[in-house]
Protein backbone atom coordinates (compact mmCIF):
# COMPACT_ATOMS: atom_id res chain seq x y z
CA UNK A 1 0.00 0.00 0.00
CA UNK A 2 2.89 2.39 0.92
CA UNK A 3 4.60 1.65 -2.47
CA UNK A 4 1.24 2.01 -4.12
CA UNK A 5 0.96 5.85 -2.22
CA UNK A 6 4.10 6.73 -3.18
CA UNK A 7 4.03 5.64 -6.86
CA UNK A 8 0.68 7.76 -7.04
CA UNK A 9 2.42 10.87 -5.29
CA UNK A 10 5.53 10.63 -7.86
CA UNK A 11 3.00 10.39 -10.70
CA UNK A 12 0.91 13.72 -9.39
CA UNK A 13 4.67 15.68 -8.99
CA UNK A 14 5.32 14.22 -12.33
CA UNK A 15 2.19 15.87 -13.65
CA UNK A 16 1.98 19.36 -11.89
CA UNK A 17 5.54 19.57 -13.10
CA UNK A 18 4.90 19.12 -16.54
CA UNK A 19 1.48 21.55 -16.00
CA UNK A 20 3.99 24.17 -15.29
CA UNK A 21 4.06 26.72 -17.48
CA UNK A 22 7.10 28.13 -19.14
CA UNK A 23 6.46 31.65 -17.14
CA UNK A 24 5.98 29.82 -13.96
CA UNK A 25 9.10 27.37 -14.54
CA UNK A 26 11.01 30.87 -15.09
CA UNK A 27 10.11 32.50 -11.92
CA UNK A 28 10.51 29.75 -9.84
CA UNK A 29 14.34 29.23 -9.82
CA UNK A 30 15.41 32.65 -10.44
CA UNK A 31 15.93 34.63 -6.63
CA UNK A 32 17.87 37.44 -5.43
CA UNK A 33 19.98 35.50 -3.14
CA UNK A 34 21.52 33.08 -5.53
CA UNK A 35 21.79 36.18 -8.07
CA UNK A 36 23.72 37.95 -5.57
CA UNK A 37 25.72 35.33 -4.35
CA UNK A 38 27.21 34.62 -8.09
CA UNK A 39 27.71 38.20 -8.39
CA UNK A 40 29.66 38.88 -5.65
CA UNK A 41 32.11 36.00 -5.94
CA UNK A 42 32.65 36.76 -9.31
CA UNK A 43 33.39 40.59 -8.80
CA UNK A 44 35.60 39.70 -5.64
CA UNK A 45 38.64 41.22 -5.24
CA UNK A 46 40.41 38.05 -4.53
CA UNK A 47 39.54 37.44 -8.74
CA UNK A 48 41.33 40.52 -9.16
CA UNK A 49 39.42 41.62 -11.68
CA UNK A 50 39.36 38.14 -13.96
CA UNK A 51 41.76 38.93 -16.25
CA UNK A 52 42.70 36.32 -19.25
CA UNK A 53 45.80 34.10 -18.40
CA UNK A 54 45.59 35.62 -14.30
CA UNK A 55 45.11 33.28 -11.53
CA UNK A 56 42.13 35.53 -10.82
CA UNK A 57 40.49 34.80 -14.29
CA UNK A 58 41.18 30.54 -13.68
CA UNK A 59 39.37 30.79 -10.32
CA UNK A 60 36.29 32.48 -12.15
CA UNK A 61 37.06 29.54 -14.72
CA UNK A 62 37.15 26.52 -11.71
CA UNK A 63 33.86 28.23 -10.20
CA UNK A 64 32.18 28.04 -13.30
CA UNK A 65 33.14 24.72 -14.52
CA UNK A 66 31.62 23.50 -10.69
CA UNK A 67 28.62 25.41 -11.27
CA UNK A 68 27.83 23.20 -14.57
CA UNK A 69 28.57 20.19 -12.73
CA UNK A 70 26.79 20.40 -9.57
CA UNK A 71 23.58 21.60 -12.27
CA UNK A 72 24.23 17.98 -13.87
CA UNK A 73 25.55 19.87 -17.04
CA UNK A 74 27.98 17.07 -19.44
CA UNK A 75 31.70 18.48 -20.30
CA UNK A 76 32.82 18.67 -23.79
CA UNK A 77 31.84 15.69 -25.66
CA UNK A 78 34.84 12.97 -25.93
CA UNK A 79 36.63 14.20 -22.64
CA UNK A 80 36.00 14.35 -18.53
CA UNK A 81 36.66 17.96 -18.51
CA UNK A 82 34.27 21.68 -19.08
CA UNK A 83 37.43 23.28 -19.78
CA UNK A 84 38.63 24.30 -23.64
CA UNK A 85 41.91 25.27 -23.57
CA UNK A 86 43.91 27.28 -26.06
CA UNK A 87 46.94 29.44 -25.94
CA UNK A 88 47.15 33.40 -26.74
CA UNK A 89 50.44 35.84 -27.44
CA UNK A 90 50.12 38.73 -25.84
CA UNK A 91 52.26 41.74 -27.96
CA UNK A 92 53.57 44.41 -25.31
CA UNK A 93 54.53 47.92 -26.58
CA UNK A 94 58.34 48.84 -26.95
CA UNK A 95 60.06 50.07 -23.78
CA UNK A 96 61.63 53.14 -26.56
CA UNK A 97 61.00 53.62 -30.25
CA UNK A 98 62.73 56.50 -32.07
CA UNK A 99 62.33 57.55 -35.85
CA UNK A 100 63.40 60.16 -37.50
CA UNK A 101 62.67 61.54 -41.36
CA UNK A 102 65.63 63.57 -43.28
CA UNK A 103 66.89 64.58 -39.83
CA UNK A 104 63.47 65.54 -38.12
CA UNK A 105 62.85 63.65 -35.08
CA UNK A 106 59.05 63.11 -34.80
CA UNK A 107 58.40 62.16 -30.86
CA UNK A 108 55.20 60.62 -31.30
CA UNK A 109 54.58 57.61 -32.35
CA UNK A 110 53.30 54.11 -31.62
CA UNK A 111 54.16 50.86 -33.36
CA UNK A 112 51.55 48.21 -35.06
CA UNK A 113 54.42 45.52 -35.57
CA UNK A 114 58.43 46.66 -34.20
CA UNK A 115 60.87 44.09 -33.96
CA UNK A 116 64.11 45.07 -31.92
CA UNK A 117 65.89 46.82 -34.68
CA UNK A 118 68.69 49.95 -34.92
CA UNK A 119 68.94 50.84 -39.27
CA UNK A 120 69.01 53.54 -41.24
CA UNK A 121 68.37 53.59 -44.61
CA UNK A 122 65.88 55.17 -47.36
CA UNK A 123 61.94 55.87 -47.57
CA UNK A 124 59.98 57.10 -50.33
CA UNK A 125 57.25 59.66 -49.07
CA UNK A 126 53.68 57.44 -50.86
CA UNK A 127 50.81 60.24 -49.94
CA UNK A 128 47.62 58.04 -49.09
CA UNK A 129 49.40 55.42 -50.32
CA UNK A 130 47.16 54.45 -52.77
CA UNK A 131 47.62 51.31 -54.96
CA UNK A 132 47.91 53.59 -57.56
CA UNK A 133 50.58 55.22 -56.00
CA UNK A 134 52.68 52.02 -55.25
CA UNK A 135 52.18 50.93 -59.19
CA UNK A 136 54.25 54.67 -59.46
CA UNK A 137 56.94 53.97 -57.15
CA UNK A 138 59.46 50.53 -56.86
CA UNK A 139 59.21 50.71 -52.89
CA UNK A 140 61.53 47.34 -52.48
CA UNK A 141 63.78 47.69 -49.56
CA UNK A 142 62.52 51.37 -48.50
CA UNK A 143 60.84 52.14 -46.01
CA UNK A 144 56.85 53.41 -46.98
CA UNK A 145 55.68 56.53 -45.60
CA UNK A 146 52.23 57.48 -46.02
CA UNK A 147 49.70 59.81 -45.31
CA UNK A 148 47.29 58.16 -42.41
CA UNK A 149 43.45 57.35 -43.90
CA UNK A 150 42.71 57.32 -47.58
CA UNK A 151 41.60 60.86 -47.84
CA UNK A 152 41.87 64.46 -45.58
CA UNK A 153 39.50 64.46 -43.08
CA UNK A 154 38.94 60.70 -41.85
CA UNK A 155 38.53 59.55 -38.26
CA UNK A 156 40.19 57.24 -36.36
CA UNK A 157 38.02 54.40 -37.34
CA UNK A 158 38.63 54.70 -41.19
CA UNK A 159 41.95 55.36 -41.19
CA UNK A 160 42.19 51.85 -38.73
CA UNK A 161 40.05 50.21 -41.74
CA UNK A 162 42.51 51.17 -44.38
CA UNK A 163 45.73 50.42 -43.10
CA UNK A 164 45.80 47.25 -43.37
CA UNK A 165 45.11 47.72 -46.92
CA UNK A 166 48.23 49.77 -46.82
CA UNK A 167 50.36 47.30 -44.95
CA UNK A 168 49.42 44.49 -47.60
CA UNK A 169 50.31 46.77 -50.36
CA UNK A 170 53.31 47.45 -49.16
CA UNK A 171 54.41 43.89 -48.33
CA UNK A 172 53.40 42.77 -51.72
CA UNK A 173 55.76 46.03 -53.57
CA UNK A 174 58.65 44.16 -51.07
CA UNK A 175 58.41 47.53 -49.07
CA UNK A 176 60.85 47.15 -45.92
CA UNK A 177 58.59 48.74 -43.68
CA UNK A 178 55.40 51.14 -43.35
CA UNK A 179 55.16 54.39 -41.58
CA UNK A 180 51.96 56.46 -41.67
CA UNK A 181 51.73 59.84 -40.35
CA UNK A 182 48.61 60.76 -38.65
CA UNK A 183 47.61 63.90 -36.81
CA UNK A 184 45.14 63.48 -33.33
CA UNK A 185 45.17 65.53 -30.15
CA UNK A 186 46.54 65.04 -27.28
CA UNK A 187 43.70 63.09 -26.09
CA UNK A 188 42.60 60.95 -29.00
CA UNK A 189 46.55 60.34 -29.26
CA UNK A 190 46.50 58.97 -25.42
CA UNK A 191 43.49 56.69 -26.58
CA UNK A 192 44.96 55.96 -29.68
CA UNK A 193 48.39 54.79 -28.41
CA UNK A 194 46.79 52.54 -25.67
CA UNK A 195 44.91 50.72 -28.06
CA UNK A 196 47.87 50.47 -31.19
CA UNK A 197 50.92 49.50 -27.92
CA UNK A 198 50.12 46.03 -27.91
CA UNK A 199 47.66 43.18 -29.12
CA UNK A 200 47.01 39.92 -28.14
CA UNK A 201 46.04 37.10 -30.40
CA UNK A 202 45.52 33.33 -30.57
CA UNK A 203 48.53 31.21 -30.86
CA UNK A 204 48.83 29.29 -34.10
CA UNK A 205 50.04 25.61 -32.37
CA UNK A 206 50.32 24.15 -35.82
CA UNK A 207 53.11 27.73 -36.80
CA UNK A 208 56.20 26.74 -35.45
CA UNK A 209 58.00 28.82 -37.63
CA UNK A 210 59.66 32.13 -35.94
CA UNK A 211 58.72 34.97 -38.76
CA UNK A 212 60.22 38.40 -38.39
CA UNK A 213 56.77 41.23 -39.02
CA UNK A 214 57.67 44.15 -41.16
CA UNK A 215 57.69 47.36 -38.84
CA UNK A 216 54.52 49.34 -38.72
CA UNK A 217 54.18 52.72 -37.07
CA UNK A 218 51.61 55.43 -36.79
CA UNK A 219 53.56 58.94 -36.27
CA UNK A 220 51.81 61.71 -34.86
CA UNK A 221 52.68 65.15 -36.66
CA UNK A 222 50.42 67.06 -34.48
CA UNK A 223 49.54 69.75 -36.88
CA UNK A 224 50.07 70.81 -40.24
CA UNK A 225 51.10 68.24 -43.19
CA UNK A 226 54.55 67.24 -43.76
CA UNK A 227 56.63 68.94 -46.14
CA UNK A 228 56.95 65.79 -48.31
CA UNK A 229 55.67 65.53 -51.44
CA UNK A 230 54.24 62.74 -53.55
CA UNK A 231 57.21 60.00 -54.50
CA UNK A 232 59.55 62.33 -52.70
CA UNK A 233 63.01 60.29 -51.75
CA UNK A 234 63.35 60.57 -47.78
CA UNK A 235 66.46 59.04 -45.79
CA UNK A 236 65.31 57.20 -42.20
CA UNK A 237 66.68 56.18 -38.78
CA UNK A 238 65.15 53.63 -36.76
CA UNK A 239 65.66 52.07 -33.14
CA UNK A 240 63.90 50.03 -31.05
CA UNK A 241 64.42 47.25 -28.27
CA UNK A 242 61.12 45.73 -29.91
CA UNK A 243 57.39 44.66 -28.84
CA UNK A 244 57.38 42.04 -26.08
CA UNK A 245 55.72 38.41 -26.63
CA UNK A 246 54.20 36.48 -23.52
CA UNK A 247 52.64 33.30 -23.90
CA UNK A 248 49.29 33.52 -21.97
CA UNK A 249 46.93 29.58 -21.26
CA UNK A 250 43.52 30.31 -20.75
CA UNK A 251 40.35 28.39 -21.27
CA UNK A 252 36.64 28.52 -22.57
CA UNK A 253 34.24 26.70 -20.09
CA UNK A 254 31.94 24.74 -21.29
CA UNK A 255 28.67 22.36 -20.69
CA UNK A 256 25.84 20.57 -21.67
CA UNK A 257 22.13 19.48 -21.23
CA UNK A 258 20.44 17.54 -23.08
CA UNK A 259 16.48 18.06 -24.39
CA UNK A 260 13.71 16.61 -23.54
CA UNK A 261 12.43 16.16 -27.66
CA UNK A 262 13.36 12.71 -29.47
CA UNK A 263 13.84 15.04 -32.47
CA UNK A 264 14.61 18.64 -31.36
CA UNK A 265 17.46 17.62 -28.66
CA UNK A 266 19.56 17.16 -31.78
CA UNK A 267 19.26 20.93 -32.08
CA UNK A 268 21.22 23.03 -29.29
CA UNK A 269 20.42 26.60 -28.24
CA UNK A 270 23.96 28.51 -26.78
CA UNK A 271 23.65 30.43 -23.87
CA UNK A 272 26.24 32.38 -23.89
CA UNK A 273 28.76 35.08 -21.89
CA UNK A 274 32.26 36.54 -21.66
CA UNK A 275 33.50 35.81 -17.93
CA UNK A 276 36.47 37.53 -18.15
CA UNK A 277 37.70 41.67 -17.33
CA UNK A 278 40.83 44.08 -17.37
CA UNK A 279 42.05 43.15 -14.46
CA UNK A 280 43.86 45.51 -12.60
CA UNK A 281 44.82 49.25 -13.28
CA UNK A 282 45.20 52.77 -12.46
CA UNK A 283 43.97 53.26 -8.64
CA UNK A 284 40.54 55.68 -8.73
CA UNK A 285 40.25 58.66 -6.36
CA UNK A 286 39.46 56.06 -3.69
CA UNK A 287 42.87 54.06 -3.95
CA UNK A 288 41.12 51.12 -5.90
CA UNK A 289 43.06 49.30 -8.80
CA UNK A 290 41.26 46.33 -9.35
CA UNK A 291 37.96 46.77 -11.93
CA UNK A 292 36.02 44.12 -10.61
CA UNK A 293 33.22 43.95 -13.73
CA UNK A 294 30.00 43.32 -11.27
CA UNK A 295 28.32 44.82 -14.62
CA UNK A 296 30.88 43.78 -17.27
CA UNK A 297 30.16 40.89 -17.22
CA UNK A 298 29.23 39.08 -14.30
CA UNK A 299 25.67 40.58 -14.70
CA UNK A 300 26.09 38.12 -18.18
CA UNK A 301 27.54 35.39 -16.32
CA UNK A 302 24.76 35.52 -14.06
CA UNK A 303 22.50 35.24 -16.81
CA UNK A 304 23.66 31.67 -18.11
CA UNK A 305 24.11 30.36 -14.42
CA UNK A 306 20.37 31.34 -14.29
CA UNK A 307 19.53 29.54 -16.91
CA UNK A 308 21.67 26.96 -16.19
CA UNK A 309 19.91 26.10 -12.87
CA UNK A 310 16.51 26.79 -14.83
CA UNK A 311 17.13 23.80 -17.24
CA UNK A 312 18.77 21.28 -14.47
CA UNK A 313 15.06 21.20 -13.02
CA UNK A 314 13.42 21.87 -15.80
CA UNK A 315 14.81 20.69 -19.30
CA UNK A 316 13.70 22.26 -22.54
CA UNK A 317 13.17 20.42 -25.53
CA UNK A 318 16.19 21.70 -27.48
CA UNK A 319 19.37 21.16 -25.97
CA UNK A 320 21.53 23.41 -24.09
CA UNK A 321 25.06 24.56 -24.76
CA UNK A 322 26.51 26.73 -22.26
CA UNK A 323 29.81 28.42 -23.12
CA UNK A 324 32.05 30.89 -21.01
CA UNK A 325 34.40 33.28 -23.27
CA UNK A 326 37.63 33.83 -21.93
CA UNK A 327 38.94 37.19 -23.69
CA UNK A 328 36.32 39.09 -24.97
CA UNK A 329 38.35 42.12 -23.50
CA UNK A 330 41.42 41.56 -25.68
CA UNK A 331 38.98 41.37 -29.01
CA UNK A 332 36.56 38.50 -28.67
CA UNK A 333 39.00 36.00 -29.05
CA UNK A 334 37.48 32.97 -26.71
CA UNK A 335 34.56 33.08 -28.78
CA UNK A 336 36.35 33.44 -31.90
CA UNK A 337 38.44 30.67 -30.47
CA UNK A 338 35.11 28.13 -30.45
CA UNK A 339 33.68 29.04 -33.42
CA UNK A 340 36.91 27.76 -35.35
CA UNK A 341 36.92 24.74 -32.71
CA UNK A 342 33.58 23.55 -31.77
CA UNK A 343 32.47 21.06 -29.51
CA UNK A 344 29.34 19.85 -31.53
CA UNK A 345 29.04 21.07 -35.20
CA UNK A 346 27.75 24.25 -35.73
CA UNK A 347 25.01 23.58 -37.83
CA UNK A 348 23.19 21.96 -35.02
CA UNK A 349 22.98 25.43 -33.02
CA UNK A 350 19.47 26.52 -33.69
CA UNK A 351 20.25 29.70 -31.91
CA UNK A 352 22.96 32.02 -29.59
CA UNK A 353 21.40 33.96 -26.94
CA UNK A 354 24.66 35.88 -25.73
CA UNK A 355 24.20 38.14 -22.60
CA UNK A 356 26.97 40.93 -21.93
CA UNK A 357 26.29 44.54 -21.50
CA UNK A 358 28.49 47.12 -19.67
CA UNK A 359 25.93 48.89 -17.70
CA UNK A 360 22.07 50.10 -17.58
CA UNK A 361 20.49 53.72 -17.01
CA UNK A 362 16.88 52.67 -17.27
CA UNK A 363 15.25 49.83 -15.36
CA UNK A 364 12.12 49.27 -17.22
CA UNK A 365 13.83 48.29 -20.06
CA UNK A 366 16.18 45.21 -21.44
CA UNK A 367 18.04 46.05 -24.35
CA UNK A 368 18.41 43.92 -26.78
CA UNK A 369 21.60 44.38 -29.95
CA UNK A 370 20.15 42.68 -32.51
CA UNK A 371 15.97 42.19 -31.33
CA UNK A 372 15.17 43.24 -34.80
CA UNK A 373 17.30 40.77 -37.03
CA UNK A 374 15.95 37.75 -35.96
CA UNK A 375 12.47 35.85 -36.21
CA UNK A 376 12.99 35.15 -32.08
CA UNK A 377 11.66 38.85 -31.87
CA UNK A 378 8.38 38.33 -30.31
CA UNK A 379 9.85 35.60 -28.23
CA UNK A 380 12.31 38.35 -26.87
CA UNK A 381 9.49 40.67 -26.25
CA UNK A 382 7.51 38.76 -24.56
CA UNK A 383 9.61 37.20 -22.34
CA UNK A 384 10.94 40.59 -20.59
CA UNK A 385 7.34 42.06 -20.48
CA UNK A 386 6.06 39.14 -18.69
CA UNK A 387 8.63 40.42 -16.00
CA UNK A 388 7.91 43.87 -16.36
CA UNK A 389 10.76 45.18 -18.86
CA UNK A 390 10.19 46.53 -22.27
CA UNK A 391 12.69 44.40 -24.88
CA UNK A 392 14.31 47.47 -27.34
CA UNK A 393 16.69 47.14 -29.97
CA UNK A 394 20.23 48.75 -30.31
CA UNK A 395 19.58 52.54 -29.09
CA UNK A 396 23.42 52.92 -30.33
CA UNK A 397 23.98 51.89 -33.98
CA UNK A 398 26.51 53.92 -34.64
CA UNK A 399 28.36 52.45 -32.48
CA UNK A 400 28.60 49.14 -34.01
CA UNK A 401 27.90 47.16 -30.84
CA UNK A 402 26.34 44.35 -32.45
CA UNK A 403 29.70 43.36 -34.24
CA UNK A 404 31.62 44.45 -30.66
CA UNK A 405 30.58 41.13 -28.23
CA UNK A 406 30.90 37.44 -28.85
CA UNK A 407 27.64 37.15 -30.30
CA UNK A 408 29.16 38.12 -33.45
CA UNK A 409 31.58 35.10 -33.66
CA UNK A 410 28.74 33.43 -34.23
CA UNK A 411 26.52 35.24 -36.52
CA UNK A 412 29.35 35.58 -39.16
CA UNK A 413 29.37 31.79 -39.36
CA UNK A 414 25.62 32.12 -39.47
CA UNK A 415 23.95 31.34 -36.37
CA UNK A 416 20.84 33.68 -35.27
CA UNK A 417 22.58 35.60 -32.34
CA UNK A 418 21.46 39.03 -30.32
CA UNK A 419 23.20 39.94 -27.16
CA UNK A 420 20.76 40.41 -24.30
CA UNK A 421 21.53 43.55 -22.16
CA UNK A 422 20.75 44.99 -19.01
CA UNK A 423 18.63 48.51 -20.15
CA UNK A 424 20.17 51.70 -21.37
CA UNK A 425 18.58 54.08 -24.13
CA UNK A 426 21.68 56.03 -24.59
CA UNK A 427 25.38 56.77 -23.99
CA UNK A 428 25.60 58.89 -20.72
CA UNK A 429 27.60 59.43 -17.59
CA UNK A 430 25.80 56.58 -15.87
CA UNK A 431 27.09 54.22 -18.02
CA UNK A 432 30.86 55.69 -18.06
CA UNK A 433 30.53 55.60 -14.37
CA UNK A 434 31.19 52.44 -14.31
CA UNK A 435 32.19 51.05 -17.12
CA UNK A 436 35.55 49.52 -17.17
CA UNK A 437 35.76 51.59 -13.94
CA UNK A 438 37.11 50.21 -10.50
CA UNK A 439 33.57 51.42 -9.28
CA UNK A 440 31.99 48.77 -10.82
CA UNK A 441 31.36 46.94 -7.84
CA UNK A 442 28.82 44.24 -6.98
CA UNK A 443 27.23 46.37 -4.34
CA UNK A 444 26.59 49.20 -6.66
CA UNK A 445 23.83 47.16 -8.09
CA UNK A 446 20.00 47.11 -8.14
CA UNK A 447 18.94 43.76 -7.18
CA UNK A 448 15.75 44.18 -7.41
CA UNK A 449 15.93 45.16 -10.94
CA UNK A 450 18.41 42.36 -11.88
CA UNK A 451 15.91 39.70 -10.56
CA UNK A 452 13.09 40.84 -13.10
CA UNK A 453 16.27 40.67 -16.12
CA UNK A 454 16.57 37.38 -15.45
CA UNK A 455 13.51 35.72 -14.92
CA UNK A 456 12.47 37.60 -18.27
CA UNK A 457 16.11 36.13 -19.40
CA UNK A 458 15.33 32.57 -18.75
CA UNK A 459 11.67 32.83 -19.59
CA UNK A 460 12.64 33.69 -23.15
CA UNK A 461 15.43 31.23 -23.40
CA UNK A 462 12.66 28.84 -22.54
CA UNK A 463 10.30 30.22 -25.23
CA UNK A 464 13.56 29.94 -27.67
CA UNK A 465 14.30 26.43 -26.84
CA UNK A 466 10.48 25.07 -26.91
CA UNK A 467 9.39 26.67 -30.25
CA UNK A 468 8.50 23.86 -32.68
CA UNK A 469 9.58 27.13 -35.19
CA UNK A 470 12.98 27.21 -37.12
CA UNK A 471 14.81 30.63 -35.88
CA UNK A 472 16.30 32.61 -38.69
CA UNK A 473 18.15 35.95 -39.61
CA UNK A 474 14.98 38.13 -40.85
CA UNK A 475 14.92 39.16 -44.68
CA UNK A 476 18.15 41.08 -45.93
CA UNK A 477 20.31 40.83 -42.83
CA UNK A 478 23.66 41.04 -43.57
CA UNK A 479 24.34 37.10 -42.20
CA UNK A 480 21.61 35.82 -43.71
CA UNK A 481 23.66 34.46 -46.45
CA UNK A 482 25.94 32.80 -43.86
CA UNK A 483 23.16 31.09 -42.36
CA UNK A 484 21.67 29.87 -45.93
CA UNK A 485 25.23 28.70 -46.28
CA UNK A 486 25.48 26.99 -42.83
CA UNK A 487 21.92 24.94 -42.80
CA UNK A 488 21.89 24.15 -46.51
CA UNK A 489 19.01 26.87 -47.39
CA UNK A 490 20.69 28.35 -50.97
Amino acid sequence: MKKLVSLCIAFLMVGMLSAQTDQEKAAATVNVNTIKSHIYFLADDLLEGRATGTRGNKIAASYLANELRSNGAQPIPGTDSYYQKFDLVKTGAPEYIEISLNGTAYPLKAAFALPAVDESGEAVFLGYGSEEDFNRMTVAGKIVVELGGSAAGEDPGQMFRSTRQKLERAKAKGAKGLVELVQFDEAMWSRLKHYIGGRTTVKDTDDTSETSEMPHLWVNTKSGDPTFTPDMQLSYTLKSDGQSKTTLHTQNVVGILEGTDPQLKNEYVIYSAHYDHVGIGQPNAAGDSIYNGARDNAIGVTAVLSMLENLNKYPTKRSALFILFTAEEMGLLGSQYYAEHPVIPLDQMSYCFNTDGGGYNDTFLATIIGLERTSAQSLIEKGASTFGLKAIGDPAPEQGLFDRSDNVSFAQKGIPAPTYSTGFSSFNDEIFKYYHQASDEADSLDYGYLLKFYQGYVYTGRLIANTPDKLFWNAGDKYEEAGKVLYGLR
